[in-house]
């Protein structure tokens, strides 16, 4: 079989705030940005990668979630326990200074994991941890 992740969703609290770290801080682009009511989905991805890319969403949006859920989801993602994404960069050091440089909530500067990965981490807007790998 040939499969691959098209798209990923990540939960947002601040439409503006999450385009601020994905599109300014990580550099990637806008290709969706679509709203229905006060909710958005904004879909971003890195430059020169159309097939990949990350759906920012309402958490609640989905009309199944009831109010003791929302509230659930709400307390996670406050914690930083509801969602996470791992990236990929050849040169995390490099990438971890440009981030941080835009000011965003630094979770572990680059560090040599003992499983042999030099990774970093960073919580965007909503709280989900955004780690990034070190890779060729």
């Amino acid at each position: 079989m040939d499969i691959t992740i098209h798209a990923s969703f990540l939960p947002h609290t601040d439409p503006e705030a999450s385009l601020g770290f994905y599109r300014d801080a990580l550099g990637f682009e806008v290709r969706q940005d679509v709203g229905y009511g006060d909710m958005r989905w904004i879909t971003v991805g890195p430059a020169g990668r159309p097939d990949t890319n990350i759906v920012l969403y309402p958490p609640t949006a989905d009309p199944g979630i009831t109010e003791d859920e929302g509230k659930v989801i709400a307390e996670m993602m406050a914690k930083g326990t509801f969602a996470s994404i791992m990236l990929a960069t050849p040169d995390v050091d490099a990438a971890f200074e440009k981030i941080q440089a835009a000011g965003v909530e630094v979770m572990q500067e680059p560090t040599d994991q003992d499983w042999g990965m030099r990774d970093c981490a960073f919580r965007d807007p909503a709280g989900n941890t955004v780690r990034m790998q070190q890779v060729g």
